[in-house]
């Protein structure tokens, strides 16, 4: 087969013309056969006709009788079957099989005795059925005359068929021995086709390779064909090519890959350290000195710099810096945008590398004038807002690939966010001491101011009973301005105590706990704590805090308002967390809270602070039925320290 063919075509037609080859074979010795069976039914047809005219003779001999009896009923059904089986023989019947064999001279034979049988002996037959006595005699003598010589024409015919099948045999064994010829010469030419095409090419495959397999990378395949294993040879000398080229530079493919994944290993360390520098909650100078120590020490450079930018004036100003002259640090300490070559980049928010010995300047920079030779400027951003620059200096020229870009811009955008999450903490601390200022000044105003106001009043009111000389109004004012100052004073000590509260370890539990000491020592009231379950998250020591707050503030109203005897301080932490303070006392009107205004002061600042924390407060209380404060921070609300 020609060898440019792929190997499933050239095995496909090998198969597919020795399907063609089986099948002609097959389908002549199914002919064949065929024909033999047609012919055999054949001969037993036709040898059929001779007994059948003996027969028909015979009935024609005998005495007929009287007219229409059986003798001529018999004749005549003989002759129709002579008729019926004659047209068989010539018509052929496909389903028996019944045929002659299609030769001229059985055909022309068979003809000629089909016409003699309708032209002679049967017009003869039904003369000697149609007279009456001696009539008969004439043509029973001409039809008995010629039965002989027609049966020896029918056997004549017979052996004509016998001696074609004897042929045709001949033949079918003929064909059946070429057909076990072709199995086994087929047999052998499959063998050897997938001993040539598939065998001994995977077995030269299979030496390649077990030479490889022994470092031996100079053996190479004979391509003797293009077929699939011919890809596959030009594929396997292609591949041990390659693999004797790499394997005479592994050294130094090794010694590349070690150096690369060294150069990564220095990145990834220079990254984390950065992070985790910047994460350290510390004021700006020494973070971005710590930062630029640590970028400088990995790249060899001689100076740097942070610049951060004021956007209301769009200056650059100079946070700190390391390896720069004093009149480099004067001159460039607060300078605008897109002044220099730090100003430009700041301008620009992409990097720039100047060779500064490149530069079409007539007058040199300050950065040459000090010695170095090139300057790099990288940006720093946080989020996509953008915070300012820093630079490297170098006194030998410096270029930086991708990669290193890359890195440079990386730990840009973490400087950036460690400024950021700075100045976050920073409005974060502002926004908490606000707040709190507000809710002591709001409690100083609401409380101490109150009380203060009231005793201006009072003494106003003595003022005017002293000018009037009602000495016994005055006396009946004195007790009372003694009453408002001590109440006062009370108020001013217990809000310096709150203010001095702190946690301890940031257990919550037990500033509660301490907290309802002190109260049961300075009041005298059957005060206890409860805490049942640990299962939740802490909470943030601010939120801890205003939970303290909370339970002061309760505890100061039910020393002021509640004449209890009883309180009970409960919180059970679980998913969810509650709190409780209960008491005995004499209780209040719920419902008429949102119109005393003022006189409810402690109620509002509990509210606000339970705001604070994403708490849901209640109070539940009724005249003479003591009052429940209830604190719940569903586990959705909750925020985790």
């Amino acid at each position: 087969m020609p060898g440019h063919l792929r190997l499933s075509t050239r095995i496909a037609g090998a198969l597919v013309g020795f399907l063609l080859l089986a099948l002609t074979a097959i389908g002549t010795t199914l002919w064949l056969s065929w024909q033999l069976e047609g012919s055999a039914a054949a001969i037993n047809e036709t040898g059929s006709v001779r007994k059948q005219e003996y027969r028909l003779a015979m009935l024609l001999g005998r005495d007929p009788g009287a007219p229409g009896g059986r003798y001529a009923r018999d004749a005549r059904a003989q002759i129709a079957a002579i008729d019926t089986t004659l047209a068989l023989i010539a018509r052929g019947d496909p389903q028996r099989p019944l045929g002659l064999p299609p030769t001229s001279t059985i055909r022309t034979s068979f003809d000629l005795a089909t016409l003699r049988w309708q032209r002679e002996l049967r017009p003869l037959a039904l003369q000697v059925l149609q007279a009456r006595g001696d009539e008969r005699l004439p043509p029973l003598r001409q039809f008995l005359a010629g039965v002989d010589d027609y049966v020896g024409q029918i056997d004549t015919i017979v052996g004509l068929i016998e001696r074609d099948n004897e042929v045709r045999t001949f033949w079918l064994r003929a064909s059946q021995l070429a057909l076990m010829a072709l199995a086994m010469g087929g047999t052998v030419v499959l063998v050897y086709l997938m001993f040539s095409l598939i065998v001994d090419p995977v077995e030269r495959l299979h030496a390649g390779m077990r030479s490889m397999a022994d470092t031996d990378f100079g053996v190479r395949l004979d391509v003797a064909s293009r077929d699939e294993f011919g890809q596959l040879a030009t594929g396997f000398n292609h591949m041990a090519d390659r693999l004797e080229q790499v394997y005479g530079s592994l050294e130094d493919k090794v010694r590349e890959k070690t150096a690369a994944l060294e150069d990564q290993n220095r990145e990834l360390a220079l990254l984390y350290d950065g992070a985790a520098f910047l994460q350290v909650r510390q004021t700006l100078e020494p973070m971005c000195e710590g930062f630029i120590e640590r970028i400088m020490r990995y790249f060899g450079a001689d100076g740097a710099s942070v610049r951060l930018i004021e956007p209301s004036n769009d200056k650059v100003h100079l946070v700190v810096h390391v390896g720069l002259s004093e009149e480099m640090v004067r001159a460039e300490r607060c300078m605008p945008v897109g002044d220099c070559v730090c100003g430009e980049a700041a301008q620009g928010r992409h990097p720039v590398v100047r060779l500064l010995r490149a530069m079409p300047h007539a007058a040199p920079s300050r950065c040459a004038q000090a010695g170095f030779a090139t300057v790099s400027v990288f940006q720093i951003f946080a989020q996509e807002q953008h915070l300012g620059v820093f630079s490297l200096h170098f006194r030998a020229e410096k270029s930086f690939n991708d990669r290193e870009a890359a890195l440079l811009e990386t730990l840009g955008r973490l400087l950036g966010t460690g400024i950021e999450n700075m100045r976050l903490a920073a409005r974060e601390r502002e926004m908490a001491i606000s707040e709190e200022r507000n809710m002591v000044a709001r409690g100083l105003h609401d409380s101490i101011a109150q009380g203060l106001n009231f005793l201006n009043l009072q003494v106003q009111m003595l003022e005017k009973s002293l000018q009037d000389g009602d000495r016994q109004e005055a006396a009946g004012i004195v007790p009372m301005l003694r009453a408002g100052v001590q109440e006062s004073y009370e108020d001013v000590r217990e809000l310096l105590q709150n203010f001095r509260s702190r946690l301890e370890e940031d257990d919550l539990n037990s500033a509660l706990r301490k907290a309802v000491r002190k109260f049961r020592a300075q009041t005298g009231v059957d005060a206890s704590f409860a805490a049942d379950g640990s299962g939740g998250p802490p909470f943030p020591r601010e939120d801890q805090l205003q939970i303290l707050f909370i339970v002061q503030e309760a505890l100061s109203n039910i020393r002021k308002h509640a004449q209890a005897g009883k309180v009970l301080v409960r919180v059970r932490d679980g998913q969810d967390f509650s709190l409780s303070i209960s008491d005995n006392g004499v209780g209040f009107d719920c419902a008429a809270v949102p119109a005393a205004g003022d006189s409810h002061v402690g109620l509002h600042i509990m509210r606000e602070r339970a705001r604070h924390i994403n708490a849901d407060l209640a109070i539940d209380s009724g005249r003479g039925t003591g009052t429940t404060v209830r604190l719940h921070v569903p586990s959705a609300q909750r925020r985790a320290a």
